[in-house]
């Protein structure tokens, strides 16, 4: 009978971890906290725990109009700028997975230069772009941007997943009389769930948390999404700390819980992309 042994690792690893783990969630439990705080307490011991717990903060910012609008706005931008994104991005993944043809690796580098450009490099261009379009002040002018600067990702991790699928199944399909236009939407799209829900939940709180676009774009205050809405709400009430910090933690838990609960799902997409 053997002994199963369990090393505990090495301490310097661990202190590392819990100095990252510390450094990220600091901030994030400081505005929680300092939500449930007076700005007297605030001001008396800016880093001690509520005493008394103060309600009044975050049931104020639950009951503004403002603060659900701006979450409404950038729920909807966020949903379209990941179907889209999604949507095109298996379109494009999928000849670069399944078909051999001239040109395709060079095409792919292109695709795989873009993660190298963020959005913020090309934010004047874009800026004149959707103003000639006339889509300023709309959420289109926004999410179709935010789609096509998350295509490069989206086409990274799925030309390997749609690549690993047996083509066995392509073949049989063809046999049975399916056109490749019928394969890719009958069969191809809903084996590669996985895939589309990683690309789908990156694109998705990439967009909630964006900010320097909506910024350009969205100048109508009933238009604007929910960081644009922070920022507003932290210039008019600067004196009103908890309250900016409670509607601050409120804006960030949609993003986090949502990423949190689609964590596992995400893994294990990405491990199907690796694989293949």
């Amino acid at each position: 009978m053997t002994r199963r042994t369990f090393s505990g690792g090495n301490p310097a690893v661990y202190a590392i971890a819990l100095v990252v783990v510390a450094v990220t969630l600091g901030p994030v439990i400081y505005a929680v906290l300092g939500g449930f705080r007076s700005n007297a307490q605030l001001a008396s011991d800016p880093v001690g725990m509520p005493d008394p717990w103060v309600w009044s903060n975050y049931a104020g910012v639950l009951t503004s109009g403002s603060f659900w609008r701006y979450a409404l706005n950038s729920t909807v931008i966020a949903i379209v700028t990941t179907a889209v994104g999604s949507l095109f991005g298996v379109m494009a993944a999928y000849p670069l997975a399944r078909y051999r043809f001239r040109g395709r690796e060079a095409l792919f580098g292109i695709f795989t230069l873009g993660l190298l450009f963020p959005i913020t490099v090309a934010i004047i261009p874009l800026f004149l772009m959707v103003r000639d379009l006339q889509l300023d002040n709309s959420f289109w002018g926004v999410a179709l941007p935010q789609a096509a600067f998350a295509l490069p990702l989206t086409i990274v991790i799925l030309r390997p997943f749609l690549a690993a699928l047996p083509t066995e199944i392509e073949e049989a399909a063809l046999i049975d009389g399916a056109t490749r236009v019928g394969f890719f939407w009958r069969i191809l799209l809903p084996l590669s769930g996985p895939g589309l829900v990683t690309v789908g939940v990156l694109a998705f709180v990439a967009s909630w948390n964006a900010y320097l676009l909506p910024l350009l774009i969205l100048n109508d205050p009933v238009a604007k999404t929910l960081p644009l809405g922070v920022a507003d709400f932290s210039t008019e009430h600067a004196a009103d700390t908890a309250g900016v910090l409670a509607f601050t933690s409120l804006a960030m838990i949609p993003a986090l819980v949502f990423f949190l609960v689609m964590e596992r799902r995400i893994v294990n997409g990405l491990q199907g992309a690796v694989k293949g």
